[in-house]
């Protein structure tokens, strides 16, 4: 054998032989580990709120009841009635301070499935047309609220009329 082979061999049995028992089975510690980053104050934070800016939330025609609309862009053709379905793409929001709590897109339902303000708002349009729906809160949630909506809210819908679907 070679000298340097010899002296390899002896390295490794010293570090063998000066080694505590079982230390050849137990893993390396790891490094202890780093706090997260924290977020850019530039970051938008999580989740995220829609707000709608003041602007948004005006209407200038009253209807029955309490209701007050805004056309945004006219339709064509008969407006539903109330034994029909509807598809409507929707946004919905708080008329205080604008807060988004729900959307959606080719949506489809009963024009009378809806909170009162809103059926009575689809019943005006047109298929095609845009409409912003101001609803007080006795034609919307009331003085309970629902999930995300606070008792006593008014409420603004950005509403556009799909279709209208009558009653199978």
């Amino acid at each position: 054998m070679s000298t340097i082979f010899r002296t390899l061999s002896a390295c490794a049995a010293l570090a063998l032989i000066a080694a505590p028992v079982g230390a050849a089975s137990r893993p390396a510690k790891k490094p202890p580990m780093k706090a997260a980053p924290t977020a850019s104050p530039l970051a938008i934070a999580l989740p995220l709120k829609l707000i709608i800016p003041p602007r948004q939330r005006l209407c200038d025609t009253a209807a029955a009841e309490g209701l007050r609309y805004k056309v945004l862009r006219p339709g064509k053709g008969a407006m539903p009635a109330a034994s029909d379905r509807v598809q409507v793409h929707y946004i919905g929001y708080l008329a205080k301070d604008g807060e988004v709590f729900d959307q959606g897109r080719d949506v489809t339902f009963a024009v009378t499935r809806v909170i009162p303000g809103f059926a009575d708002g689809l019943k005006l349009m047109t298929p095609g047309s845009i409409y912003r729906l101001c609803i007080p809160h006795t034609l919307g949630y009331g003085e309970e609220g629902s999930g995300p909506i606070p008792p006593s809210a008014d409420l603004v819908f950005q509403v556009e009329l799909v279709a209208i679907n009558p009653p199978k």
